[in-house]
């Protein structure tokens, strides 16, 4: 005997329950309720990475440019910060050195070591922070000239996701320049011109008090030392005290060399100088080109390019006359009148005879 249709969805409920009763008696919670729990010390590891007090810097490891570390900086920030060791909960009480070697078997630490092994000639000591690394063999934590870089991709702060649609509104608004209106153009030239001559005025002034002190004194003084480094924060940028001499003191002879070479550059510079007219005539070029660029309108391109339209038009017209494959005569230039010409004539005779009776009084 078949079975009904009801019968037939009995069975296949009965199925099913016996199916989610075996899988719910292998695992507490379901499937879909199961939340992956963030490893703590991945969490430690972001936190670190985060906080300002943890000096950093970025090198080159492998072709990839890594933000790493130093091992004795990593003790001492621990130290002094040990709440955060709050977040590894129930290994919370571990040492600096142990939590470290977890995070380097865990392959979110790397330790370094400097490519440069040897002192660099005319200097006293290593660099603190080499700017190129290269695995350490021994992945074991050491605080003794050690470096450790970061291994996962940090998070991206807010800023930089704003900075990134920012830059192309801004690449929009510097090509959109020529329509502005000419009190904005006037507000940007001089913008731009006085943070350029700003930034040219501050290079020249720390080169010229670097070079008076290395001849006079044989002190190597950069003020603003940070200012023209590729990786510095935004404090480090803008240090003005320069950083301590470590290296050796140049000999007398070479202070005596520059310094005979900087007064003939002067010298030199002086003697080629422009005079007031080819720096009038200068101005007078660049001040032309800056006039053509702000005083440039859509308005003033379109109607150039309807005066170039009349031009082309006044042109063709000559050409009109060619129709139907027939050339149209050309029109009759009336001949000269008789008269104009002989009294043409008499005025070049009396001019003559003028001449002539002035050179015979002479």
């Amino acid at each position: 005997m078949k079975k009904s249709g009801a019968e037939k969805k009995r069975v296949r409920r009965s199925s099913a329950a016996i199916q989610n009763g075996g899988r719910d008696s292998n695992s507490d919670t379901p499937p879909r309720r199961q939340a992956v729990k963030k490893d703590v010390f991945q969490l430690f590891a972001e936190k670190v990475r985060d906080h300002k007090d943890l000096t950093s810097r970025w090198a080159v490891l492998q072709e990839t440019r890594v933000e790493y570390f130093r091992g004795k900086d990593f003790v001492r920030f621990l130290r002094n910060h040990p709440e955060l060791k709050d977040i590894l909960e129930s290994d919370r009480n571990l040492e600096t050195e142990e939590i470290a070697n977890v995070l380097l078997r865990k392959n979110l630490l790397v330790r370094c070591d400097r490519v440069v092994k040897t002192v660099r000639p005319g200097k006293k000591k290593l660099s603190t922070w080499p700017a190129h690394l290269e695995i350490f063999p021994d992945q074991v934590f050491s605080d003794n000239d050690a470096f450790f870089a970061w291994t996962f991709v940090n998070r991206r702060p807010l800023w930089q996701t704003l900075l990134s649609f920012f830059w192309p509104v801004l690449t929009l608004a510097i090509c959109l320049f020529p329509v502005y209106p000419h009190r904005c153009k006037l507000l940007i030239l001089y913008s731009c011109a006085g943070v350029l001559l700003l930034i040219l005025c501050l290079l020249l002034l720390r080169a010229t008090i670097f070079g008076a002190m290395w001849i006079l004194f044989g002190k190597r003084v950069w003020f603003f030392p940070n200012i023209l480094a590729e990786e510095a924060t935004l404090s480090e940028l803008f240090r003005f005290w320069p950083k301590k001499d470590e290296e050796e003191r140049p000999k007398w002879t070479a202070r005596l060399f520059y310094a005979t070479v900087a007064v003939l550059v002067i010298l030199l510079l002086r003697h080629h100088a422009p005079d007031e007219a080819a720096r009038a005539r200068y101005q007078k070029r660049v001040s032309n080109i800056i006039d053509d660029v702000l005083e440039w309108s859509p308005r003033l391109a379109l109607s150039n390019m309807m005066e170039k339209q009349q031009t082309v038009n006044a042109t063709e017209e000559p050409n009109s006359n060619l129709t139907d494959g027939k050339i149209s005569p050309p029109e009759e230039i009336p001949p000269p009148d008789c008269t104009d010409g002989e009294d043409l004539s008499q005025q070049n005779t009396e001019d003559a005879s003028d001449q002539y009776q002035h050179q015979d009084d002479v």
